[in-house]
């Protein structure tokens, strides 16, 4: 004797979200380091200015740069103007600009922003319709 068995299709709608708000807030660390390019930073191809020879922005000494992570990025300023970043490398103990084209005594500005503090957050969350199931006999 064969299994009878019952035959059902159905269809059905996708759930649609709709409505939502995400806040994103940005609060930055900004530290910026002060030098004057010097006669023994030129070397025959890069010019290499040691931490020890910047001061930060209430004029105290530098010791070392922060290592820097993936929420940071820096800038480096050359009299004034911001220059590529390919130009340039930062370690904990110096910054590297790559060319010798710079005159002893122009000024270097290193700035370091870390954006470890952003926050996003659901401010009002979204609506997410139900499916509706038909079931066609």
């Amino acid at each position: 004797m064969a299994v009878i068995k019952p035959v059902v299709t159905a269809t059905s709608t996708t759930p649609v979200a709709s409505g939502g708000a995400v806040g994103t807030v940005v609060t930055p660390a900004t530290t910026r380091y002060f030098a004057a390019v010097a006669a023994g930073d030129i070397g025959a191809t890069t010019i290499t200015i040691a931490a020890t020879s910047f001061v930060d922005d209430a004029d105290a000494p530098v010791v070392t740069f922060p290592t820097l992570t993936a929420t940071q990025n820096f800038n480096v300023y050359v009299n004034g103007v911001m220059q590529q970043s390919s130009l340039s490398t930062v370690s904990t103990t110096s910054l590297v600009l790559n060319t010798v084209d710079i005159a002893v005594g122009v000024p270097v500005i290193l700035e370091i922003a870390n954006f470890a503090n952003t926050v996003s957050t659901i401010t009002t969350q979204p609506t997410i319709s139900t499916p509706v199931i038909t079931v066609n006999t």
